[in-house]
């Protein structure tokens, strides 16, 4: 039986829910029964419509909220709003994840490197998330479980890294990973029900992936609503020894 089925007011998070993998998520745990609550995070207004179209339609069910992760007094107001209304969340799920925008592009070359994306990079992909993981520990305090992911990538394992290129995306990964891993050995002491993990969600068929789609082969490009469906089915098989753990978008294990 799937911890979701255990749990009778399953209260859920979506950070960063206003496109791709996160709206995704939000569409699908709109349609399950399970969940009585779910909260969804995004940047700006103007790139959420769709986001905040589904408002009147599940009212009392979705709630929206602004919030730029990179803003760590946003995610304290965001955390606070959540806290008038319920003392527990059972599922936050990270979906935020940069690897381009504007003249920001993952670099081939040493001679690339800029310490500004950097920065940037670093910012949204892995600052961000142990920002997170801070102030959504108090609602993670309580005796039922649940589980506190972040959507990774691949690309962040130092030992399956053979092909270079892409230094900023690849480092803020692995950096992800070593917070999560971090907050998780924090959680299993604080808040023991909670499992922390990342998830590698395979290329997925979203603006982030769009310009680095050529080579991939047709039947390793997922649909927005296949990954969700598979990171769900992954998330809803954990056990209790997996927190700390990186896994892929099957249920594998990846290497650090």
């Amino acid at each position: 039986m799937s911890f979701i089925d255990e749990i009778t007011n399953f209260n859920s998070l979506i950070v960063g829910a206003s496109q791709g993998i996160g709206l995704g998520f939000v569409k699908k745990l709109l349609i399950d029964d399970r969940i009585a609550k779910i909260y969804a995070t995004y940047r700006q207004k103007n790139t959420a419509e769709e986001l905040l179209s589904l408002v009147n339609k599940y009212s009392g069910k979705l709630i929206c909220l602004a919030m730029d992760i990179s803003d760590e007094s946003q995610i304290v107001e965001a955390v606070q709003q959540i806290q008038t209304e319920v003392n527990k969340l059972h599922l936050a799920i990270n979906c935020v994840g940069l690897l381009h925008e504007g003249n920001l592009e993952p670099e081939k070359s040493l001679r690339q490197i800029n310490s500004e994306n950097l920065l940037r990079y670093f910012q949204i992909n892995s600052i961000g998330a142990v920002l997170l993981a801070k102030h959504l520990l108090p609602l993670f305090r309580h005796g039922e479980r649940s589980v506190f992911a972040t959507i990774s990538a691949k690309l962040g394992s130092i030992s399956d890294n053979q092909l270079g290129g892409w230094y900023g995306y690849r480092a803020s990964k692995a950096a992800l990973n070593m917070f999560m891993r971090t907050a998780a050995i924090e959680y299993g002491r604080s808040c023991p029900k909670t499992l922390v993990v990342t998830l590698h969600p395979g290329t997925t068929d979203t603006k982030l992936s769009r310009p680095f789609q050529r080579n991939v082969p047709a039947e390793k490009l997922f649909s927005v609503e296949r990954t969700v469906t598979q990171l769900l089915n992954v998330i809803e098989q954990l056990q209790e020894g997996d927190s700390g753990q990186f896994f892929s978008w099957d249920g594998s294990r990846l290497p650090w």
